[in-house]
């Protein structure tokens, strides 16, 4: 898949653990599990910006494009 999703590359910047981003942004730990791991066929803006909020970063910090 062309779009990666670095949300463990914010997560060790932050010095967080994933289940306390899970409860910040209110979605289950399966649920960011399956964004971490690049199975998400789609990705909300909500969650998206949750996401941005909680480890206070951009979208380009979370989301990077790169050629197949």
């Amino acid at each position: 898949m062309p779009i990666i999703i670095n949300i463990d590359v914010m997560l060790a910047r932050r010095k967080m653990q994933s289940q306390e981003l899970a409860e910040k942004i209110g979605i289950t730990q399966a649920n960011l599990s399956i964004l971490k791991t690049g199975k998400a066929k789609a990705l909300k803006i909500s969650t998206l910006e949750a996401i941005c909020q909680a480890l206070d970063c951009q979208p380009g910090d979370i989301l990077e494009y790169t050629k197949s």
